[in-house]
């Protein structure tokens, strides 16, 4: 019997929400983000041990159909009454019993079933890592993909700047280049597109630096009205696009990845393991980004991952951005040798003010993050910061 068959009994069940203030706003196609505002769940067992996890959608749906709002009511009054006061057998049993029949919600079912993760870690004292690794085994990932490092490679997403101005940005992706970023990723949309693309390379090569660029529009083209604008983006050889058209827009997407020359890259599309395979059986993108918060939690990860390194798909890590709770799941996630492209995991100090966030996490010189092997996020003061900084939700 593994760790994952720890049994589980739960005694409390709690919501906080907390507000940590970005650095600079990151604005993206959809919207602007000023402040990350977000939910952390904890769960409480019977012998006093707590599991953290995070759901980490944005105030607006302008990313998903999600909102901090909708996953709060879906938490308290779907999720935590089937778990409060119950026992389990075993992982599995728990995120089945509180999953069960919920449709969608995605980001409030990834903030419940990664505290569940984590409250197994600290009972059985397994890093989230080797809980990961075991779950790949039981779902059949091939032995070379089941291999993890200790760290991961952190690449710089880039918003669209405040002034509006290319130059902004161009100066911001050298800084990030200097810190030691692997890649620097741009966010576009019709009319910032070509010329961001072109200052970033131009200011890079002035500065004697070599850098890996990619742009992710998220959804903010259309292939009637911006093909054109699609093709002069094509010409600029990218590593990839990242979802260029709608999420839905799955005939689109799959078209486009066969007539542009730039692999194009999933994001919003990728929803669950039932999509995974609707773009494979498609001939669609064989890029994917995998988000934890997107696809409802770790173990919908593993699932897509077995599907993924089965085709021979190439995949990275993304991120919300969460705090450092969530960001301690992407991390695990991403240590794995499934993932080929630089994460959009980031430390902390790229997103928040010096001892802001809930879990500080750091990054090196050569751009690389420790995938940390604590069993649980108790050990690492999380308690103690929420209790400091967050505000208690429906209790």
């Amino acid at each position: 019997m593994g760790p994952l068959e720890t049994p589980l009994e739960i005694a409390s069940c709690r919501l906080y929400d907390v507000s940590v203030p970005l650095v600079e706003p990151f604005a993206i196609s959809g919207g602007t983000l000023r402040t990350r505002r977000s939910l952390i769940v904890e769960l409480t067992d019977a012998g006093g041990l707590a599991g953290y996890g995070e759901s980490a959608p944005f105030e607006e749906p302008f990313y998903s159909e999600e909102t901090r709002y909708s996953c709060a009511g879906c938490i308290l009054r779907t999720l935590f009454p089937r778990l409060a006061g119950q026992a389990f057998a075993s992982l599995d049993a728990a995120v089945a019993a509180a999953t069960r029949g919920v449709r969608g919600n995605r980001m409030a079912r990834a903030g419940v079933e990664t505290a569940l993760w984590d409250l197994v870690s600290a009972k059985s004292g397994t890093p989230l890592r080797l809980l990961l690794r075991e779950a790949m085994e039981r779902h059949g990932v091939p032995e070379e993909f089941r291999a993890t490092q200790s760290y991961v490679e952190s690449g710089a997403a880039l918003g669209i700047p405040a002034d509006g101005k290319a130059e902004t940005l161009a100066r911001q992706a050298v800084e990030a280049i200097g810190r030691g970023y692997r890649r620097v990723k741009l966010k576009v949309r019709p009319g910032w597109d070509v010329a961001p693309v072109q200052a970033v390379r131009g200011a890079a090569h002035a500065a004697g630096l070599k850098v890996r660029v990619w742009a992710d529009a998220n959804g903010a083209y259309t292939p009637e009205r911006d093909f054109e604008a699609l093709q002069a983006l094509d010409r600029e050889r990218l590593v990839m696009i990242e979802q260029p058209l709608a999420p839905e827009d799955v005939r689109g997407v799959i078209g486009l990845t066969h007539a542009l020359m730039t692999p194009i890259c999933l994001d919003e599309s990728l929803t669950d393991d039932h999509a995974a395979q609707l773009f494979l059986d498609g001939e669609g993108p064989r890029v994917w980004n995998l988000k934890v918060q997107r696809v409802g939690g770790l173990m919908e990860c593993v699932r897509i991952y077995r599907r993924a390194v089965d085709a021979g798909v190439r995949l990275w890590a993304g991120s919300m951005p969460e705090t450092g709770v969530g960001m301690h799941a992407v991390l695990c996630l991403a240590s794995f040798n499934g993932f080929v492209y630089p994460s959009d995991a980031a430390p902390s100090e790229r997103w928040y003010p010096e001892g802001a966030d809930l879990v500080e996490w750091k990054m090196d010189a050569e751009g690389r993050m420790t995938a940390s092997d604590t069993a649980g996020l108790w050990k690492v003061g999380v308690k103690e910061r929420l209790e400091a900084v967050g505000k208690l939700v429906g209790g």
